[in-house]
């Protein structure tokens, strides 16, 4: 076994700190879910620090606005807005199709959380599972040229702890079975991208592309819109006091994201999963209030390799 990833950063650390020092001019990135949350931390800090980034958002009009914003505040005008609507495989190869040259960082940062009913694409695929697995995946197909052509080019997978609440359920992704639960399918979609981050690391390892994935901590943001929004955060700051557990700002909340896409310590280093700018531990079991560490399964490569293979053919 690897010996797990440390570095000198933590759970109050914020992605300014992190990428403090380092220099991206003349790299290029991508951040989906870029017009809200963690994503608009994580872009504000890439752009700090030279990155030209592209902000994959659903809604251009918010985009662009935290775009300007962006720009203002980093000084940087190399800041760019581009439509992608993940659920939609057609918006996705569009996105894809119309990006010219390497891609240095792609950041698989947009998501749905908790979708209350069950609900389906125009395909048939569960909206969490679709959204926050299918949609990253076929983007990072789409892009796999633009990535190898950079020459070390980085994904970054951004899961959660909710993992912890559902393996891939291979036999009924779509829950046409089993009976629906919201957090359920959400565990289902973030394990998926854990396993992708191990797959991809080990298919484009040739290529020099690597991929980590990571739970970011608990931030209030839109991610928690069906779920309650701002009460539901209180009423979980309340609950996982007891246990120690920190909720994060945004800034803190981006700091993970932006560690794995900037940090030298990374080089080469890819299928792992972070928490607080850490690589976390693998655990055996848990109960309602582990928040922390990954589960085997979602590190299984033979998983991993059966979610690619499953995964093409939902997205061909």
């Amino acid at each position: 076994m690897a010996e797990l990833v440390r570095t000198r950063f933590g759970d109050e650390s914020t992605a300014a700190e992190v990428v403090e020092g380092i220099d991206l001019g003349g790299k290029r990135a991508i951040v989906t879910g870029a017009a809200s949350g963690i994503g608009v931390e994580t872009a504000r800090a890439l752009a700090g620090a030279g990155a030209a980034v592209t902000l994959a958002v659903r809604r251009v009009d918010e985009g662009e606005r935290v775009a300007a914003d962006i720009r203002s505040t980093t000084g940087n005008d190399d800041v760019s807005v581009a439509p992608l609507e993940l659920t939609d495989l057609a918006s996705v190869a569009r996105f894809a199709g119309a990006w010219e040259g390497p891609l240095d960082i792609l950041v698989d940062n947009a998501g749905v959380m908790a979708v209350q009913e069950l609900t389906l694409t125009e395909r048939g695929y569960e909206l969490q599972f679709a959204t926050n697995h299918l949609g990253h995946f076929a983007l990072a197909l789409g892009l796999h040229g633009a990535l190898a052509a950079a020459g070390g080019a980085r994904i970054v997978s951004v899961s959660s702890s909710g993992h912890l609440r559902s393996p891939v359920v291979f036999d009924d992704l779509h829950f046409r079975f089993r009976e629906y639960d919201p957090f359920g399918a959400y565990g289902q979609s973030k394990t998926a991208n854990v396993l992708f981050a191990v797959e991809a690391t080990r298919r484009w390892a040739g290529d020099r592309i690597t991929a980590n994935a990571l739970m970011p901590g608990g931030i209030a943001t839109q991610l928690q819109r069906h779920v309650g929004g701002p009460e539901y955060m209180e009423q979980a700051r309340e609950r996982f006091r007891a246990a120690g557990v920190r909720f994060k700002t945004p800034e803190q909340g981006a700091a993970t994201s932006v560690l794995l896409a900037t940090s030298p310590q990374l080089e080469g280093v890819g299928g792992r999963y972070f928490e607080d700018c850490n690589e976390a531990q693998v655990i055996e079991r848990r109960d309602a209030m582990t928040i922390s560490g990954v589960a085997p399964y979602a590190l299984d490569p033979d998983n991993a390799e059966r979610l690619w293979e499953v995964s093409l053919e939902l997205v061909a």
